[in-house]
């Protein structure tokens, strides 16, 4: 029995999430999920996943908010997926902690 590397993707739109998911699962990851904010900040605190995928723009609260918590306490690697495409955007989430976009 192998242990699988724990991926938690966080985006809110379900086609994405989806798709993301399946990719991670036919690859052999475990895969959790979420679509808000406070979950993904509550399933980073209790399953401690091995990398996190966080889309920036979730219905109630900004991705940024999630990487500064998380900054606090863990040095988990935090992707930032985001359709969000200008610099300043990139160069923010870089700042709070965020290891790639």
């Amino acid at each position: 029995m192998s242990i699988k590397s724990i991926i938690l993707v966080v985006e809110d739109d379900h086609s994405i999430r989806s798709f993301i998911s399946t990719v991670l699962k036919t690859n052999g990851y475990e895969v959790l999920e979420a679509t808000r904010g406070s979950d993904a900040y509550m399933m980073i605190t209790s399953h401690c996943p091995d990398l996190v995928l966080l889309d920036l723009g979730l219905p109630d609260t900004d991705g940024m908010r999630i990487i500064a918590s998380v900054r606090e306490w863990s040095q988990v690697p935090i992707v930032v997926v985001s359709a969000r495409a200008h610099e300043r955007d990139k160069v923010a989430a870089l700042d709070a902690g965020a290891d790639d976009y």
